[in-house]
């Protein structure tokens, strides 16, 4: 669902099945303009993920919105604290992603 979303906003998409596979992404296609990690993934989650990538000097600056149905206020503090940039819980549309992206500064297409 996220991957047709930017798709129809005119982004490029590079999908993974989870936080593991999307950091060989990382990798292979350098830094993306944003990344959208869903919170439950298999392997390594979305958590996981963001101290991943904010470990990694190259990729600190890269945006990222954690995507989720994780509610509570906790979940969504602790993953601002891990490096996320924005956070937007499950169900949303695409005007809520692209809200969401003007707000980090990113233009869509």
């Amino acid at each position: 669902m996220m991957g047709r979303i930017m798709r129809e906003l005119k982004f490029d998409v590079v999908e993974a099945s989870n936080g593991r596979e999307a950091l060989d992404r990382l990798q292979q296609n350098g830094v993306p303009d944003v990344a959208l990690v869903d919170w439950n993934m298999p392997e390594m989650n979305g958590l996981e993920f963001v101290r991943a990538v904010r470990a990694e000097p190259g990729y600190r600056q890269m945006p990222l919105m954690m995507v989720t149905t994780e509610t509570e206020t906790e979940n969504v503090v602790r993953a601002l604290a891990a490096g996320a940039n924005d956070y937007i819980m499950k169900p949303f549309d695409k005007d809520m992603i692209a809200e969401k992206l003007t707000v980090l500064g990113i233009a869509a297409g």
